[in-house]
């Protein structure tokens, strides 16, 4: 890193436990997670259509088993 100040807090941050390091993590993370009401708008309406699409007969659904077959 070329920022000093991130440099000494990573160094300390690896002293932590493993536990103490993950939530460091999720707390930076959430720092960063700003809301963008657009976004969250086109995911709500793409959301409906989807589940819309499926109760019309012209999306089917995948059991959980087959998908985490393929990618997980």
């Amino acid at each position: 890193m070329d920022n000093p100040t991130a440099t000494a807090i990573e160094a300390q941050a690896r002293k932590l436990s493993p536990l103490a390091r993950l939530e460091l993590v999720d707390a930076i993370l959430s720092s960063l997670d700003e809301p963008d009401r657009e976004i969250d708008q086109l995911w709500s309406q793409e959301s409906e259509e989807r589940l819309a699409a499926y109760r019309r007969g012209e999306m089917k659904a995948i059991p959980l088993n087959d998908v985490l077959a393929k990618y997980g």
